[in-house]
């Protein structure tokens, strides 16, 4: 019987962080994982593989969107969708084989396989039991699907089948507007599939500021994709040449049907917890599946901890990382913390959207005074340069204080522009202080000090 300070089971983006941050502190960590490789859903068959595709098509689409105006000239390129998968999969595989590289750095012992709570302080792992003073649950989650919808990965698939699929289907009908269906619905669109989005409400991305929604929805229709809202998808079948998708509107119960090649199923994701012996360790759940816990992430079992996707909150990588550290942190015995007020949301369509913070009517119904500025990236120089003058930085201060209360971004790297709002945030800051930030120029974060001004007398350029 081996004996630890910390196993944690999973080595996702949470899991793998809180084991390397343990061993950091010192103590003797194992992290239990059986999937062939480290990284979990992120880095095998979600994040990673579908920004590296992300990527691929956005190249392809400004070849042949743009290329001829900036005086690039030649033959248009062709899609070889094996040989894309091909490049995605080189991406996966150098992030994986660093995690493996920096379990051995760090002497952090992965326990290959999956593992089970087997008695107190106890994980037990193919025949083998573990001792450890903690244990940290970081099993992620698993794509959520729809009753009497059929899920086989080839025709009929979650996220994970629509990164590997073996042609450009001409038809593909994504099931839910949220981050994944927007994502893989956008590259499938770009490399030349008819792409129908069926969402339930009737908005897309649930719990974004309703403006960024609006705009959203509008530059993707613009780019192909078809929208069906206020819709709830009834069936799926399968016939020998197509899929058949049966939906009923909500407003009037009225069904219809889409014809299909391949359906993506993208309606959110689940915690994943079956098999590892909570129940029988005494672990309390909430009523939505997902592990209970104080606020420094400790469960009812005092030397049990849970993490990621598995605790309430977004189920997002970074989030999951931050509870990581926190969790690590306090075992070691220091002040672990996350601040959940300043956890950054990224939609890596094109243009990208970004948030942070409390959105407009967030802001209003809680009856707080506030104001907005806002810039469009068609004032930005660099933006108007790269084509990408669509979309606009919003940012909403407090009324009195000017405190920066939240950040909406939609444009040219938004996912990264969005941090230096985080980071503000973070340290109290006034929209005057990004203001009176000298910000270089010609770069796109300059759109972020005019919104910041426009908070104040009035952005230069607008």
């Amino acid at each position: 019987m081996a004996t630890y300070d910390v196993i944690v089971i999973g080595a996702g983006p949470g899991g793998y962080v809180c084991a390397i941050r343990c061993a950091q502190l010192g103590l003797k960590t194992a992290c239990v994982e059986g999937r062939e490789t480290l990284g979990g859903t992120c880095l095998n068959v979600g994040c990673i593989p579908s920004k590296a595709m992300l990527h691929a098509s956005e190249m392809y689409h400004e070849a042949h969107a743009h290329f001829d105006e900036m005086g690039l000239v030649g033959a248009k390129p062709s899609v070889d969708l094996p040989k894309m998968l091909t490049y995605k999969q080189s991406t996966v595989d150098t992030n994986t084989k660093g995690i493996e590289f920096l379990f051995k750095k760090n002497k952090v012992d992965w326990l290959k396989g999956w593992g089970t709570l087997a008695g107190k302080g106890q994980v037990k792992v193919g025949g083998e039991i573990h001792q450890a003073k903690h244990i940290v649950i970081a099993t992620g989650s698993e794509a959520a699907t729809l009753p009497g919808i059929e899920v086989d990965e080839e025709r009929v698939v979650t996220s994970t089948g629509a990164l590997e699929l073996s042609k450009v289907p001409k038809r593909m009908t994504v099931i839910g507007a949220g981050v994944i269906g927007l994502e893989l619905g956008s590259v499938y669109a770009r490399l030349g599939s008819e792409v129908t989005v069926v969402e339930f409400l009737d908005h897309i991305t649930p719990g974004m500021d309703g403006e960024v929604q609006k705009t959203v929805q509008r530059m993707l229709k613009k780019q192909g994709l078809t929208f069906v809202m206020g819709a709830a998808v009834q069936s799926v079948e399968k016939l020998k040449s197509k899929l058949k998708v049966t939906y009923k509107s909500r407003k009037d119960n009225a069904e219809t049907t889409l014809d299909a090649d391949v359906v993506l199923v993208a309606t959110g994701r689940r915690p994943y917890t079956d098999g590892l012996g909570l129940a029988e360790a005494g672990v309390e759940m909430t009523d939505r599946g997902m592990i209970k816990t104080d606020a420094h992430l400790r469960t009812n079992i005092d030397s049990i901890w849970a993490l990621g996707d598995v605790v309430a909150g977004p189920m997002l990588a970074h989030k999951a990382e931050d509870e990581g550290m926190a969790v690590a942190e306090s075992i070691a015995g220091q002040k672990g913390h996350v601040n959940y007020n300043v956890i950054p949301g990224v939609i890596y369509t094109a243009p990208e959207v970004a948030t942070v913070g409390q959105t407009e009517e967030q802001l209003k119904d809680e009856g707080r005074k506030y104001k907005t500025g806002k810039f469009p990236f068609m004032g930005n120089a660099r933006a108007k340069s790269h084509f990408a003058g669509d979309g606009f930085v919003k940012i909403l201060a407090d009324a009195e204080t000017d405190r920066i209360l939240g950040a909406h971004i939609i444009g040219p790297m938004a996912g990264d522009l969005i941090h230096e709002i985080c980071v503000a945030m973070e340290f109290g800051a006034a929209a005057e202080d990004l203001a009176r930030t000298c910000h270089a120029h010609p770069t796109f974060s300059e759109a972020v000090r005019e919104a910041a001004l426009a908070c104040g007398d009035g952005a230069i350029h607008a």
